[in-house]
């Protein structure tokens, strides 16, 4: 099924959680990161089909990873995370180039409605 999916996230439990998530319906997690910068690297190495990228990080935050990204591959299908109320942060990611958002805490038909609505 492709190239699968990268998981970004600087907290180890909410990787898990999106792993778990798309583990038992079907999707590939290929990689992970804890922060922007290793995000960019990670994406240029596995090229990933989807990156699923968590807005607050340390280092390199997920909005600077989605244009540094976007710059890499303008085809980057990147759906970003964020907690309740950050609106203006995911507004700013859309425009950075991020295709959907789902917020945290995570419920899975929403994930994997993102997912499937951005792999198409």
């Amino acid at each position: 099924m492709g190239k699968g999916i990268l998981i970004v996230d600087d907290a180890a439990f909410m990787r898990m959680m999106i792993k778990d998530i798309l583990n038992k319906n079907g999707y590939e997690v290929i990689g992970e990161a804890d922060n922007g910068a290793k995000a960019i690297e990670k994406y240029k190495e596995l090229k990933p089909d989807l990156v699923i990228m968590d807005i607050t990080m340390p280092e390199v935050d997920g909005i600077q990873a989605v244009k540094e990204i976007k710059k890499l591959d303008e085809n980057a299908k990147i759906i970003m995370c964020s907690a309740m109320g950050q609106q203006a942060m995911v507004i700013e990611s859309i425009q950075a180039g991020a295709r959907d958002f789902i917020v945290k805490p995570f419920q899975a038909d929403r994930v994997l409605e993102a997912v499937k609505k951005v792999l198409g």
